[in-house]
């Protein structure tokens, strides 16, 4: 029998709270507006805890007017007795000690995606009050803290705001709300956005989990509740997209405490959207479980593809790639001592979990092909297609270089190169047609500018095979310039710029070709993007000027203000970057010392992944609604 208790016991301490206060990136990663997110994610990390271990079923969400979340749960609540060995009550320690819980030993949790005990002390040491709230007992115990410090001890009262059973007695649970602290971050206000994003994820990856969300600064609201749990999160992906077979496809196993679960299910789209996922934690980078799922797809689909005869004997074997193309899957796995690596810890390291994987999904997905004949055939059918489409790409890509026309040294004839070698000093701005090329060439720094100026749209390769992708000339233009290849023989070590920077108009044409080259970037030269290698151009929408006074403004509200501060100026409006001379191309948007960039980031696949599809691919309905419900949100926008 386990040793399910959880109590004063379970709580270790392994050392005393240092000061986080001095040094919160070391905890949290920055005290940007990630860093901000990261306290309500330590939170709810806890809360997911329990409802993994099954003994939580709600959570609740809260953003308040005064700055402040919370996060509240009907798990077992924090432990209130006294810890035998410290003397005090466990809420206390917990609170107020890094490296103090109950997830060390796996008694009281056998997997958790809180690792190291620092979750709730770290949010706490930074915050500028925090209020804990647990039901456990048939009382209610509270906590209050400043700047990481207990006002007094724990108090212990009748219940005031718990939740009653049926039976009328008090259900356990823990409530933590907290005000970050301004004199830390450097932004304070939470993102609902991106916070609903994550509850989402959540509930998806935790079947019949309950999560409400509410945003009390403007009165948003939302639940999310899925008892379909993974097989929903790939339909939700696949809302905008053309399945080939009507259900997903669902396998789950259980190996040496190890449960895998995948949901996958095969469109007509080009791309693989795959994601995976850890002790509810995103492994963005992949790792030993993403290789064995990928190496048991491949040879579960080329057997059956042999056995069905789809694959003729002298036939080469399907790739990894053809059998992958159209795919999506969630791939969820729990794992007692999960081995975290990469850049950004999100990549699994555990050598074992490969073969578990690999071994899970051969075997159930070889039965699952044998009992469903219709939808193999679709799939074994839609990669041998993607087979015979690699092979015309694999020509095309022979039959360009061979012409020089992806080599580096053979750069396109319309790029104006810079003098500088070290790619790290470099930086190329595509930008829009000849005549914006025109005042950016004239007002560039030769030394470490190169300007490309692309002619006729590019291709929307959401739509688009490699093959067809290569016979598009602004793709090569593009390609060539990189100087790293494309798709699976891109690497980005050979990139020649360290700046990519995206210089459009602003307006619906400009948009429209800035969507396509980022489309581009995600789907074919990702890398790029994770490096942060991509950047967006900020040109000026107006110029104000009066007299000797000559201000530049780059939204419609600056522009509103500072005609109020100007009153009587003369207003021009650029409607696209030819408009401007070389001199003010170079001071507003180019000029590193006085120029505004936005890099492009990823800080979710999924969302990504349901953007892009959205905008550029097939269904017209999916992108007109997401256009009706993001047109508030656009200030400048010429029709």
């Amino acid at each position: 029998m386990e040793d399910n208790s959880y109590n004063a016991d379970s709580i270790q301490v392994l050392e005393g709270l240092q000061a986080v206060r001095k040094r919160p990136s070391m905890y949290i990663g920055s005290t940007d507006h990630r860093g901000l997110h990261h306290l309500v994610y330590e939170i709810l990390d806890n809360s997911i805890d329990e409802a993994m271990a099954g003994v939580c079923k709600n959570i609740e969400v809260t953003i308040y007017g005064d700055g402040s979340a919370s996060v509240r749960d009907d798990g077992r609540g924090i432990p209130t007795d006294i810890h035998p060995k410290h003397g005090r009550p466990a809420m206390e320690i917990v609170m107020s000690t890094l490296h103090a819980g109950g997830k060390f030993d796996k008694k009281s949790y056998q997997v958790s995606g809180g690792l190291h005990g620092v979750g709730l002390s770290v949010v706490n040491a930074l915050s500028e009050w925090l209020d804990a709230i647990v039901w456990r007992d048939g009382k209610e115990h509270y906590l209050h803290f400043e700047q990481g410090r207990m006002t007094g001890p724990m108090i212990t009262r009748e219940p005031s705001s718990g939740v009653f059973g049926d039976n009328g007695e008090l259900e356990t649970g823990t409530m933590i709300r907290f005000k970050p602290d301004q004199t830390i971050f450097t932004e304070f206000s939470f993102d609902y956005d991106a916070i609903e994003t994550l509850l989402r994820e959540l509930a998806y990856l935790n079947r019949g989990l309950k999560i409400d969300f509410r945003d009390e600064r403007s009165s948003k609201t939302n639940s999310f509740h899925y008892d379909g749990g993974i097989v929903d999160f790939v339909k939700y992906l696949n809302a905008v997209k053309t399945p080939l077979h009507p259900e997903p496809v669902y396998i789950s196993a259980v190996s040496d405490g190890v449960q895998m679960e995948t949901a996958m299910q095969y469109t007509d789209s080009y791309n693989e959207s795959i994601h995976t996922f850890v002790n509810n934690i995103s492994t963005a980078e992949g790792g030993t479980h993403l290789v064995g799922f990928r190496g048991g797809l491949t040879r579960t689909i080329n057997d059956y593809a042999r056995k069905s005869g789809m694959l003729k004997e002298g036939d080469e074997p399907l790739a990894g790639e053809d059998v992958r193309e159209g795919l999506t899957a969630i791939i969820s796995l729990r794992v007692p001592e999960p081995q975290f690596e990469g850049q950004t810890k999100t990549k699994l390291g555990n050598s074992e979990i490969r073969g578990i994987v690999e071994s899970a999904l051969y075997e159930k997905l070889s039965i699952c092909l044998e009992e469903n004949p219709k939808t193999a055939s679709a799939i074994i059918g839609k990669a041998v297609l993607a087979s015979q489409a690699r092979e015309a790409a694999r020509k095309a890509r022979e039959l360009t270089r061979r012409k020089g026309l992806l080599e580096g040294a053979n750069l396109p004839g319309k790029l104006a190169d810079c003098s500088e070698k070290d790619p790290a000093k470099c930086e190329i701005f595509v930008v829009e047609g000849d005549s914006a090329g025109g005042s950016a060439k004239q007002g560039r720094d030769r030394t470490t500018q190169a300007i490309l100026p692309l002619w006729g749209k590019i291709l929307n390769v959401e739509k688009s095979r490699l093959d067809k992708m290569l016979k598009n000339q602004a793709v090569r233009t593009l390609i060539t310039a990189i100087g790293a290849g494309i798709s699976d023989e891109f690497d980005a070590t050979r990139t020649r710029y360290h700046k990519i920077i995206l210089m459009t108009d602003a307006d619906v044409d400009g948009s429209h070709i800035r969507t396509l080259l980022l489309t581009f970037f995600y789907r074919h030269m990702t890398p790029l993007i994770e490096a942060g290698y991509i950047y967006i151009a900020q040109p000026p929408l107006y110029r104000l000027k009066k007299g000797n006074t000559e201000v530049y403004v780059y939204s419609d509200r600056e522009m509103e203000q500072k005609s109020k501060e100007m009153t009587g100026a003369s207003i021009q409006r650029y409607k696209g970057l030819g408009e401007m001379n070389p001199e003010q191309l170079w001071l507003t948007t180019m000029n590193p010392a006085t120029r505004v960039l936005k890099q492009v980031t990823v800080n979710d696949a999924v969302e990504a992944e349901m953007l892009f599809t959205t905008l550029m691919g097939d269904a017209v309905e999916p992108r007109r609604l997401f256009i009706q419900q993001h047109a508030a949100e656009v200030e400048n926008l010429d029709v």
